[in-house]
């Protein structure tokens, strides 16, 4: 019934190499393809797609063996290498450019979260304090050298009120044992609550009391507590 909204993740990576190479690279940032979910500009290079299509820039809901690398990648020795040493299956891999002023309005990417196997890596490469992402309800912001998951399944947003453009390498993999691991050993963690499982859980209780004998009450009186000690750290929003 908890899952996990944003964690920042025990993984470093060379982000002023990565830097260098990105403001050399020699390519047309395409558009994000829907424009409803933003207002400024919202663009992104693809450097690993369905296909290993250059202008595939949104990930498909497709097999993992369906994603191959981009012509690009070669371009970006560093970020080539880092994501070659995952040890877990990589699908898509972009850099994501929310320019100065830019909106990402508040949304889902429905079925994409740690839990359902999926999970979306944010690098940022070039950022500001002034770059806010909001999730579940949860103002943050990700420096440049730190590695966060976050579970694009919840709504979340991001405003970029700085004067630079903010841009991240996105990452989406699959989840394994060694990302459940990594994801263990999370410094940092915030829980969000899986209302829909909440509900479920109090319609049960609700039907044991009902049936009115006494094991139905008892067993109902169990889950009643063991949910609210849920709920309760929950809402203390722990950090580990």
């Amino acid at each position: 019934m908890q899952i996990i909204s944003h964690a920042k993740l025990p993984l470093s990576y060379p982000w002023q190499q990565m830097q260098t190479e990105v403001q050399q690279l020699q390519q047309q940032w395409l558009p994000h393809f829907n424009q409803l979910h933003y207002e400024g500009s919202w663009t992104a290079v693809a450097l690993r797609s369905p296909g290993g299509e250059t202008g595939h820039v949104v990930p498909d809901a497709v097999g993992a063996e369906t994603y191959a690398n981009t012509p690009l990648m070669q371009e970006l020795p560093s970020i080539e290498a880092w994501v070659e040493a995952l040890p877990c299956t990589v699908m898509s891999v972009r850099l994501l450019n929310l320019a100065a002023g830019a909106v990402i309005k508040t949304h889902r990417d429905r079925e994409l979260s740690f839990e359902q196997g999926e999970a979306r890596l944010h690098l940022p490469i070039f950022t500001h304090p002034k770059v806010v992402f909001t999730i579940d309800g949860q103002a943050m912001h990700m420096p440049a050298g730190e590695c966060w998951y976050l579970n694009a399944n919840l709504p979340h947003s991001v405003v970029n009120e700085s004067n630079i453009d903010r841009i991240h390498l996105v990452i989406d993999c699959v989840v394994n044992d060694w990302l459940q691991q990594t994801m263990a050993n999370a410094t940092r963690f915030m829980a969000a609550v899986d209302a829909a499982a909440i509900q479920q859980q109090q319609a049960v209780i609700a039907a044991l009391r009902e049936q009115g004998t006494a094991t139905s009450i008892k067993l109902a009186d169990d889950l009643a507590a063991a949910l609210q000690v849920h709920l309760t750290a929950s809402s203390s929003n722990a950090i580990s």
